[in-house]
């Protein structure tokens, strides 16, 4: 067989030439689709759930909403782990499938299941969510929004907040492979209404009331149409939405001897900050902190490069006060620096290669031979990468790296014995010759079973990675791959 393929080799060099070159360039073109990653992706397919049950204690969000979620998920096709924490107002459950289980027939499973689970979950608890999907090393990018100290115009902690989560994070969300932006720190800005107790007491009113008329106050209301209007149709959209805190304080609450009350006669009406759940710093000073998490498979490099030229649009607009700092973390950054440690390591190598061929070989035109085996093995290589949907990492290169002498090595073995051939045929009388072909043929066949058996000795070393299961096994096939 191998044979037959080294005669059709030869007999249709330009075809192989050509296809050597096809390769290279393929591979040369593929590799900048390909996703870019410091490790391969490590974690099975997940899906994180989110329930909020405000008030509650940890102990009730695990009897109340923790456990009827984890019943109505354990005994899902393909999930091989439940996980939950239960908190103060808040359930989280991670469903942990099974390697190479689709990440979206899962959630398709899961919304079935929370469908369910919903009519078993007390009325005053949020319904269950999915977050978006994510990965293990989907961390990309933390930016941090801080005030310029020492100044008049110095962002206060609720304008930092506004702004991070009310316009950046709405421009990140908009950028193709971002999954989620999570913004941490300073104060969310909402309107608050301070009940005074005396006064409710006084006017006869109840907080109930009050919760009413201030979720009223900033209702969207449908105000229908005026029908037949010169045979026309025309809406009514009537403005109840509040824009400030003066349209909460002086909405109505109730009558009091035939006097409309408003809520700033029983409460305190102002703008503040919600109950702070964390807090956020950079360089020691007090920031909002936004993480980015990337969709799993998007390359890395590309999603930073269309960050930062949203965050460059957005700076144009930043109010005076603020400042906002990119390099608090920055996954690009690491595998720029891995990914050329590991290039510089197959630079040193090819070098090293180059220097000894010529040195035992005393032949450039052999040494350059034996060399196309690297580009063509290596583009051969990242294209069927591409192909089972690996990523460009460490240990994929780490892998290429190891694989440099074992390639030029079966190389020099078949190209010296055929130049050693070619050139004891030179010696012979003219009558004596074979043809140059013929030469290259039998030399090219009377070594390839011991070039087979080096081969195969050597993928028989690194077999065993591909038995590995689990998180080991994610992590070091690719080195054997």
């Amino acid at each position: 067989m191998l044979n037959r393929v080294i005669l059709w080799s030869l007999n249709n060099r330009w075809v192989v030439l050509l296809l050597g070159i096809g390769i290279v360039v393929g591979a040369a073109l593929d590799m900048r689709s390909m996703p870019l990653d410091v490790f391969p992706e490590l974690n099975a397919p997940t899906v994180t759930i989110m329930t909020e049950a405000p008030g509650y204690a940890a102990e009730e969000v695990e009897r109340a909403v923790t456990f009827p979620i984890e019943t109505a998920i354990n005994g899902l096709p393909g999930v091989r782990r439940v996980r939950s924490s239960s908190a103060i107002s808040l359930s989280i459950v991670w469903a942990e499938f099974d390697f190479g289980e689709d990440i979206y027939r899962a959630r398709q499973l899961i919304a079935e299941r929370l469908a369910q689970a919903r009519e078993s979950l007390p009325e005053n608890v949020h319904p269950p969510e999915m977050t978006p999907v994510s990965s293990i090393t989907g961390e990309v990018m933390l930016l941090a929004l801080t005030s310029v100290a020492g100044t008049q115009e110095a962002a206060s902690p609720l304008e930092l907040r506004r702004v991070a989560e009310f316009e950046l994070r709405t421009r990140l969300l908009a950028i193709g492979g971002v999954a989620q932006v999570t913004a941490l720190g300073g104060a969310l800005p909402e309107l608050q209404v301070n009940v005074r107790p005396d006064d409710l007491l006084r006017y006869g009113l109840t907080l109930d009331q009050v919760a009413t008329a201030a979720e009223a106050a900033n209702a969207p209301v449908g105000g229908g149409y005026l029908a037949d209007v010169d045979g026309r149709e025309l809406p009514l959209s009537p403005l109840t939405r509040a824009e400030t805190v003066r349209d909460i304080a002086t909405t109505v609450v109730g009558d009091w001897r035939g006097t409309p009350v408003t809520l700033e006669r029983v409460a305190d009406v102002r703008e503040g900050g919600a109950p702070s759940r964390g807090s956020g710093s950079t360089d020691g000073h007090d920031a909002v902190i936004l993480t980015i998490q990337k969709n799993p498979g998007v390359n890395t490099l590309e999603l930073t490069g269309a960050i930062d030229r949203a965050l460059d649009e957005f700076e144009k607009t930043l109010v005076p006060g603020m400042r906002l700092e990119r390099h608090v973390f920055r996954q690009a950054d690491f595998i720029e620096v891995a990914i050329r440690n590991v290039l510089h390591a197959l630079r040193d190598g090819v070098i090293f290669v180059v220097i000894i061929l010529v040195m035992f070989l005393l032949n450039l035109r052999t040494t350059f031979i034996t060399l196309t085996a690297l580009p063509l093995s290596i583009g051969a290589a990242l294209l069927i990468l591409h192909a089972w949907g690996a990523s460009i990492n460490v240990m994929t290169l780490g892998g290429l790296g190891v694989a440099i002498g074992s390639l030029v090595d079966d190389a020099i073995v078949d190209v010296e014995n055929v130049f050693r051939r070619l050139r004891q045929n030179a010696a012979l009388p003219p009558e004596a010759r074979k043809g140059a072909l013929q030469v290259v043929y039998e030399a090219s066949v009377e070594v390839r079973s011991a070039i087979l058996v080096a081969t195969v000795i050597i993928v028989l070393v690194f077999a065993p990675l591909f038995l590995l299961s689990g998180v080991e096994g994610r992590f070091f096939r690719p080195l054997g791959a």
